[in-house]
């Protein structure tokens, strides 16, 4: 048997750019039971709730020093008008969600509710506005209702619904998708729109904007390069205009074609791999659209922002095939983990990512069922990564033996790894893909040394092994003794087979 074994050389002492906490952010649509069964179960509520919010989701996602949470959409954002979602309840209109399951909205959690969610969770939040099938003018009358001091029409309407104060609203999505459910675009007027909408959407006070312009599916490229093309010239080094500070690209991960993506929890080895080679191919996309930026910003003031990602099932058998539910197993929580090293290594390009979704939908944070709720394995992952969050980067350099595998007509490499320092304290985060052994590694830790280490590991005895309302800890992170010193001041650890270990230790 090959020896699968890696050392990861680490200098404590060359520090990279700053992981932003944004990469570690979240997306609520409205979409079958994120937000309604989810987030908000009314105030008539018997599940603990205030004005609505569900408390004991709340507290979850609190822990997980939750950064921006992203709403409306998604493709619901895109047919949804806010005004129908403010002022008193038992008055709003409803419409029909026909982008999700075909069933009624009723427009009871709306932009209030949504911000104090945000309040509720100290998330900043992130609001994609309403370009497939809105105005400029009622975007801009959403950033004047939100952020707008002082008096005006807008700020005269918020004040009559019960807000006296302005909200802090940096994020705003310039559209969703716009290439597909936003509005079926070509990039050319796409872009002409995205110039206009960021007119339009104005900073009040001291309220600065970071307008994200809707950006490319996968590896479109050349959607990319249309809207740099907006904002700056090839290859010269004059700032970019200042339409948008952002822009967004989206991808999921998948192991089969969209139509037979498979089941969440019934698979096989091989869709194991298949998947995992899936989500390696974020690190290629990721690079493909900086490479192009770079070429219109060396500089690179506009930031790129993957606000959905994540696995993509079938959905679970008996449920509304346009609600998206899917149970979420140690499979997922391993694709979160390796992603999480790429947006690590991309550090001072992406600027913000959104996994898809926080609730109930695609690959969740926690599964709610009445007033049950179940933490996902990928819920765990987030958690033990929190402390990337603002930390500096640290490169990690893999020399590895026996840990790449093939996989069809490509070929996998097991191990991820990356690292970080914050506080002092050193964060290592580390990965083996190899569904049936083990990974000797070695971390060769230059230009310092440190403590004695904790560390924790995320596995369970097999890969389709999720958590249920009736085993809500099956996969969940516990502590790892498995972490010793080498006589040259590096630490040595074996990382079981599908697992994911994060190692910590004070500077010295």
């Amino acid at each position: 048997m090959t020896e699968r074994t890696a050392t990861a050389i680490i200098n404590l002492d060359i520090e990279g750019p700053t992981i932003s906490r944004h990469l570690y952010g979240h997306f609520a649509e409205h979409l079958g039971h994120c937000i309604y069964g989810g987030f908000y179960v009314g105030e008539d509520s018997p599940i603990p709730n205030e004005g609505g919010i569900r408390l004991d989701v709340v507290e979850a996602l609190r822990a997980l020093d939750i950064p921006n949470l992203r709403w409306p959409g998604g493709c619901f954002a895109d047919e949804y008008h806010w005004k129908d979602g403010i002022g008193p309840k038992e008055g709003r209109p409803r419409m029909v969600n026909t982008h999700w399951g075909n069933v009624e909205e009723n427009n009871h959690f709306g932009t209030h509710e949504f911000l104090a969610l945000c309040e509720l969770l100290g998330a900043e939040p992130y609001i994609s506005g309403n370009v497939g099938s809105g105005t400029v003018q009622e975007m801009s009358e959403w950033v004047e209702y939100l952020t707008r001091d002082g008096d005006s029409p807008m700020v005269r309407l918020r004040r009559e619904n019960g807000r006296e104060e302005p909200w802090r609203v940096r994020f705003w999505g310039l559209g969703n998708e716009t290439w597909g459910c936003g509005g079926n675009m070509r990039a050319e007027y796409y872009a002409d729109l995205a110039r206009q909408y960021a007119t339009y959407c104005r900073d009040h006070g001291d309220n600065k904007l970071y307008r994200i312009a809707s950006g490319a599916a996968d590896g479109d490229y050349a959607w990319t390069e249309t809207l740099m093309k907006q904002i700056s010239c090839f290859g010269c080094e004059a700032t970019p205009k200042n339409f948008f500070q952002g822009l967004s690209f989206h991808y999921y991960t998948l192991a089969g074609p969209w139509d037979a993506k498979g089941s969440a929890t019934d698979f096989d080895v091989e869709d194991y791999y298949r998947t995992m080679v899936a989500a390696r191919r974020v690190d290629r996309l990721i690079a493909g659209h900086s490479a192009v930026m770079d070429c219109y910003d060396p500089g690179k003031r506009v930031g790129l922002v993957l606000d959905e990602w994540g696995t993509w099932w079938d959905v679970e058998p008996g449920t509304n095939p346009g609600f998206l539910y899917q149970q979420n197993t140690l499979r997922d929580a391993l694709v979160a983990s390796t992603h999480f090293d790429v947006f690590h290594r991309h550090a001072d390009r992406l600027v913000m990512a959104n996994i898809a979704q926080t609730v109930n939908v695609l690959q969740a944070m926690v599964l709610t069922e009445g007033e049950r709720l179940v933490k996902t394995p990928t819920y765990h992952v987030f958690e033990m990564n929190k402390r990337h969050q603002d930390a500096t980067s640290l490169a990690v350099h893999l020399r590895t033996a026996g840990t790449r595998r093939p996989v069809g007509d490509r070929e996998l490499e097991t191990l991820s790894a990356s690292a970080s320092v914050r506080d002092g304290e050193l964060l290592v985060s580390l990965t083996n893909l190899d569904a049936a052994e083990a990974a000797e590694v070695t971390l060769d830790l230059r230009g310092g040394g440190v403590e004695e280490p904790t560390a924790r590991l995320l596995t369970a005895d097999r890969l389709q092994a999720h958590n249920t309302g009736d085993d809500p800890e099956a996969v969940a992170a516990r502590a790892f003794d498995g972490v010793a010193r080498t006589a040259e001041g590096g630490l040595r650890l074996t990382l079981p087979p599908h697992s994911f270990v994060t190692v910590a230790a004070r500077l010295r």
